[in-house]
């Protein structure tokens, strides 16, 4: 069973080479335009790991002002040595609040502008892009994906550098302090992060394999629920309970499982760290009644080793952290060079060039999807429309209809042939400028989840009230619009479920007629609609479809008899045309056939 999910931790890691370097290079421009606040972090991040190591410094010169060794630098009383303690501790806190908040600022900054950049491109990208790709899949590049490149600018980056700098500044303390006792912590903590990293590999492991069970018994709920009607009519309520009653066994299983081993290696770093505390302290007890060590040498060496050992031992999942990131960015980088549509950079008005007079001819056109080039769909198409005519397209199912939607509104480019519209070819007419003068109307209508209003006037988002009120009643929806308390501020729901199929529908023809295309374009729009709201939806779309050029795939044949022609599809070929009273008299022609058909079925 497939599952798919989008958390942090379980995102796929890449391998630390020059390439995914370099990808990360070319995500990290993003801080160009913050550099200053990015630089002034680098700057607080310094300064945060000097004050942090400055502190055991102090204390070892408090502890030895205690016994009375004021000798070198900073040779105070207890008292003056504490006050610069409480005053490098103020100056700590001040430090990493602007660390924090540049880098904060900086993240969110950069990280805004990178979701903005990739939801541009997603938007303009041609339609066999979606094709071939889940939805799931394109959001998690704006979540997950995102999510941790901004983790690794805000919180990763500022940790890798303050580790680097403690690790440096301590190891060249502890040197300064006792040459012996450092060669001695060296040797007992590198075995003790060799060890730390095997059981943290192996837990994680256990991990994963526990949110895999979790998700498991996730997708039993939500398969159950889904499909509550069925378990109901089957009466199989306990056998869904016994299900997700195992799946859940086999998650606390694991649990426990990594529970233990958890426990283990708690207890083992317990050990370890305070081992290798009490052998540093043993062999550092030699050295101070051998006259070679001050106490107060001695403690400092104690916190430095514990900040070296710390720094070594978060260098591991910082070092996992990393190919997380590079992982990420990887697959944002991959989204990010892409090519799009040649649409408009800014939403352009429609310019006099580009103005259409409404006449479509396709030229002996042929096509194959891209992810199909086996599977040749249309094969030597050639239809003309001249200005307001209809034009309606009929088939069986497979025939190509919709696809010759797709290829009037330039979703796809036909592998040959040219599709014309008033003599001048689709490809010298810009995308943005010929789809601003066509409307879609399709069988399943998708609503966006604001108001009734907000939805119709997604066809032209600067209409006034009054002109989205008079689309409306010409798609035969003020009324039942009005019969809402809320009206036109009536929210339609989740891609608009609050609504009917018909109602739905005359929302998009109103949608359709306020936007006022010169090309009309219904993709089956009452194929799955009753008889009433069929005969309703069929007033307003006679009534959108008035002085338009407009092609109509029609499913049901008694909605297109008037019109200018019909075009018969079987097997991606035309196979007749003709208007309704010639092909109707065709002998054992498709049309014929089909339209007895729909009579016996009536």
């Amino acid at each position: 069973m497939s599952r798919f999910r989008d958390t942090k931790d379980d995102a796929p890691k890449a391998k630390i080479s020059k390439d995914s370097i370099n990808e990360a290079k070319a995500i990290f421009k993003y801080l160009g335009p913050y550099k200053g606040q990015f630089i002034g972090g680098l700057i607080f991040i310094a300064l945060s790991s000097g004050t942090t190591m400055a502190f055991p410094f102090l204390l070892k010169k408090l502890i030895d002002s205690a016994h009375g060794d004021l000798t070198g630098f900073l040779a105070y009383s207890p008292g003056v040595i504490a006050l610069v303690m409480i005053g490098l501790l103020t100056l700590q806190m001040v430090i990493s609040f602007f660390r924090i908040y540049l880098f904060t600022s900086v993240g969110e900054n950069s990280v805004a502008d990178m979701r903005k950049d990739i939801y541009k491109r997603m938007v303009m990208m041609p339609m066999d892009f979606f094709a071939q790709r889940r939805v799931g899949e394109l959001s998690s590049r704006l979540t997950a994906d995102v999510s941790q490149i901004q983790d690794a600018v805000t919180t990763m980056l500022a940790e890798m550098l303050r580790g680097l700098l403690t690790l440096i500044i301590g190891i060249a303390l502890i040197l300064f302090i006792s040459p012996k006792m450092t060669l001695l912590m060296l040797s007992v903590v590198p075995v003790i992060v060799a060890i730390a990293l095997v059981f943290s590999k192996f837990i994680r492991k256990l991990s994963r394999q526990a949110q895999d069970q979790l998700a498991d018994s996730g997708t039993v709920v939500q398969e159950t629920l889904q499909g509550i009607g069925n378990v109901k009519a089957f009466a199989n309520e306990w056998y869904e309970i016994g299900r997700y009653d195992k799946s859940i066994k086999n998650v606390v299983d694991l649990a426990i499982k990594s529970g233990r081993f958890r426990g283990l290696f708690v207890s083992f770093m317990l050990f370890s760290v305070f081992g290798a505390i009490v052998l540093v302290v043993w062999y550092g007890a030699g050295l101070m009644q051998a006259g070679h060590l001050s106490f107060g040498d001695l403690t400092a060496f104690v916190v430095y080793t514990a900040f070296v050992g710390g720094t070594l031992a978060g260098f591991a999942d910082l070092y996992s952290q990393l190919q997380k990131t590079l992982g990420a960015t990887q697959r944002v980088r991959e989204l990010l060079k892409e090519i799009t549509e040649q649409v408009a950079i800014v939403n352009e008005p429609l310019l006099p060039d580009y103005k259409l007079q409404g006449n479509v001819s396709l030229q002996s056109i042929g096509f194959k999807y891209p992810s199909r080039k086996e599977v040749e769909v249309i094969k030597d198409v050639s239809i003309t429309a001249k200005k307001g005519q209809q034009i309606a397209i009929v088939g069986p199912s497979g025939a190509g209809k919709s696809t010759l939607v797709g290829l009037l509104l330039r979703f796809y480019e036909p592998d040959r042939g040219q599709i014309l519209f008033d003599g001048r070819p689709a490809t010298d007419i810009p995308l943005t400028q010929l789809r601003k003068q066509m409307a879609l109307v399709p069988q399943d209508i998708l609503l966006f989840g604001g108001t009734i209003f907000e939805n119709i006037a997604y066809g032209r988002p600067d209409a006034t009230a009054d002109e989205v009120r008079a689309a409306a009643l010409k798609a035969n929806a003020h009324d039942f619009i009005m019969s809402f308390p809320d009206g036109y501020e009536t929210l339609v729901g989740e891609r608009g479920v609050k609504l009917s199929g018909g109602q739905r529908q005359r929302v998009a023809i109103a949608r359709a007629i306020l936007k006022d295309p010169v090309i009309l374009l219904l993709d089956e729009a009452t194929s799955s609609l009753d008889s009433e709201s069929e005969s309703q939806v069929q007033e307003a779309l006679l009534n959108l479809m008035e002085h338009r050029t407009s092609f109509v795939v029609a499913h049901r044949l008694s909605t297109i008899r008037n019109a200018d022609l019909i075009v018969v599809m079987e097997d991606g070929k035309v196979k007749e045309s003709g208007t309704h009273n010639e092909l109707i008299q065709i002998e054992d022609g498709l049309y014929r056939n089909l339209n007895k058909l729909q009579l016996f079925e009536a």
